[in-house]
């Protein structure tokens, strides 16, 4: 608000001239730039004043928002693809049936077996269900073995089966029996003597004597093998009358 007194001061003011002392101005004397010196401070004073008034008012100055125009465009409708139309499935009259029961019919397509192409064919194997194998079972028996024919005294030995009579018993006169039991081996021999009972000692040591060295058997058998075998022997000794 103060720029407007200066620039009317500035306006109102007298223009002055300055004159040289001792010059006398004569009123018919011709100045030659007299017509120019208007227009000259004309400007000279409303240059500067522009300027000054351009820098005043730049911020009064409000700069109008730019006017967006509007968008314009052009509507496109799309158009919706069309189906393609489907195929209708060609009407199939129903295949008469045939008059014998043996005729045959032919495939609309030729078939081939699967090995003319290179193809394996094995049979499905499903898989194996698991196996419980429950409580152990019991072992089978083994099989029955043949039985056991007993041994039997040789016959041909049968002279050399009494034992001698103790001459310490014949003397006392003393009778009795001694029995034995004797491992029979597969050769008929008698290989061990074992004391059962007796009547008295040295009807047991003749006894045992007698087996082992004079004693001999048809061996004990099973399926036609021989075997050795356990067997109970019997010895009576008896005084005889003279």
């Amino acid at each position: 608000m103060t720029l407007i007194p200066l620039i009317s001061s500035i306006f109102t003011a007298p223009e002055r001239t300055a004159v040289p002392a001792g010059t006398v101005l004569r009123r018919d004397s011709y100045d030659p730039g007299a017509g120019h010196r208007p227009v000259a401070a004309t400007l000279a004073i409303g240059v500067p004043v522009a300027l000054v008034v351009a820098a005043a008012l730049s911020p009064m100055i409000v700069k109008p928002k730019p006017v967006l125009a509007p968008l314009t465009g052009t509507l496109i409708e799309i158009e919706k693809p069309v189906e393609p139309p489907q195929d209708k499935k060609p009407e199939t009259s129903p295949t008469p049936k045939s008059a014998s029961a043996t005729e045959a019919v032919k495939p609309i397509l030729d078939t081939f077996p699967l090995t003319s192409l290179g193809a394996e064919v094995k049979p499905f194997i499903p898989d194996p269900l698991p196996y419980d194998p429950g409580p152990p079972s019991r072992p089978a028996d083994p099989p029955a073995l043949p039985p056991l024919l007993l041994a039997k005294l040789d016959s041909r030995y049968a002279a050399n089966f009494q034992p001698d009579y103790p001459a310490s018993e014949q003397r006392r006169e003393v009778e009795g029996v001694a029995r034995v039991r004797v491992l029979i081996g597969t050769d008929g021999r008698v290989k061990a003597v074992e004391l059962v009972s007796t009547d008295s000692p040295g009807f047991f040591e003749e006894t045992k004597r007698r087996a082992l060295a004079k004693w001999r058997f048809n061996p004990a058998t099973r399926g036609g093998v021989p075997e050795e075998s356990w067997q109970v022997m019997t010895v009576r000794f008896e005084i005889k009358a003279a």
